[in-house]
């Protein structure tokens, strides 16, 4: 099996990259991201791979880093999302951007990526919001034993109240939790949502 790929950037397609290891061309799959993140042709790459042999077919899948290898690998367990649509919600959604819209239970945010609709979102929601928070690109703000992304009172009051301000559930949440984490578990709602509000229009 093979977990990682240090070439040269042969070429780039629309959602893949050829490697040159050695003289030998290897096709991965990337997500957009991950495509964006390269250089010009010619210059050095270095890829976290994931692996799927099939009985008609090898596909690499590489990654920028290791979060979104361990996010597509997640998102792969769920039923009806095949590689292609991680993909597509690892090209929307940053892993840290889907850890939050997971812990705000964000169903809005994952129906950007093409291929999510509400129902599946819905089921990305109830699989993987426990799974999302053993990532370590989630953070964790602790309040008494209680961390954000479990509902502490004052940090999802003060995200609730961003979103009736207009604010995406997700951003809200990123922003609180942000806040929190460095103001301590005493911070007041209103000390919350106005920390939350300079952080958002940073």
């Amino acid at each position: 099996m093979i977990a990682k790929l240090t070439g040269v950037l042969d070429s780039i397609g629309d959602d893949n990259a050829v490697v040159d290891v050695a003289g030998v061309g290897y096709l991965v799959f990337c997500s957009a991201r991950t495509l964006r993140a390269f250089g010009r042709t010619g210059e050095p790459v270095s890829l976290s791979i994931e692996t799927h042999v099939r009985e008609d077919h090898i596909h690499l899948y590489g990654f920028a880093d290791d979060a979104e290898r361990d996010w597509f690998r997640l998102l792969t367990t769920v039923q009806g999302v095949g590689a292609k649509v991680a993909l597509a919600i690892l090209s929307t959604l940053a892993p840290d951007e889907l850890a939050n819209a997971m812990m705000a239970e964000d169903k809005a945010a994952l129906t950007r990526a093409p291929g999510v609709g509400p129902r599946l979102a819905v089921r990305l929601l109830a699989e993987l919001r426990e799974k999302a928070s053993e990532l370590s690109v989630v953070r964790h703000v602790d309040f008494g034993g209680t961390s954000a992304v479990d509902g502490a009172g004052a940090v999802s009051d003060a995200v609730s109240a961003l979103v009736n301000l207009g604010y995406g559930r997700s951003a809200a949440f990123g922003a609180v939790s942000q806040a929190a984490q460095a103001l301590g578990e005493d911070t007041s709602v209103e000390v919350l949502v106005k920390a939350g509000l300079q952080e958002l229009s940073a």
